[in-house]
């Protein structure tokens, strides 16, 4: 029987890409809490928070799905585009998500508070969301941008 390795597992086998990470004044498992916290249902704020400002999220066209395995989940949209592939391990306290680009968002605690980094491991540019060029277009800037929203979303929610 072969088994199919977790996303976090590939993941974890290569090196970042790219790399953004903000720190906020707070207990790290009250930020995990909230950048964790993945069911299905609607995507918004208090549900997959790193896609909540995603345009189809924003529309109310994006809807996480359980996956086949414990802490394994979907974001299917509304339309042609294909699902996004998610995998949390609150053990690790991080967040694996795959669509166009492959990437983990993981929370870690230090002097100055907690420490959030996304990491972006691998692009897939066969996929329907890929634009070419997207790495000239700034993405490092997009990632950091992204997930100071993040960052904002949890402070004002830990009032930090």
């Amino acid at each position: 029987m072969h088994t199919t390795p977790s996303l976090l597992a590939e993941l974890d086998a290569l090196p970042a890409r790219w790399e953004a990470h903000g720190t906020l004044a707070a207990p790290a498992t009250a930020v995990a809490a909230l950048l964790l916290a993945v069911a299905e249902g609607r995507v918004g704020d208090d549900n997959l928070l790193v896609l909540a400002r995603a345009s189809a999220a924003r529309q109310g066209a994006m809807t996480v799905v359980a996956g086949a395995r414990a802490d394994t989940y979907r974001a299917e949209y509304a339309g042609p585009v294909e699902p996004v592939e998610i995998q949390v391990d609150r053990a690790r306290s991080c967040l694996a998500v795959q669509s166009w680009y492959a990437g983990v968002h993981t929370v870690t605690a230090g002097p100055e508070g907690t420490r959030v980094t996304h990491a972006v491991q691998r692009v897939l540019p066969d996929h329907p969301g890929f634009a070419d060029g997207i790495a000239e277009l700034g993405l490092r800037t997009r990632m950091a941008r992204d997930l100071n929203k993040v960052l904002a979303v949890i402070a004002d929610r830990l009032g930090c």
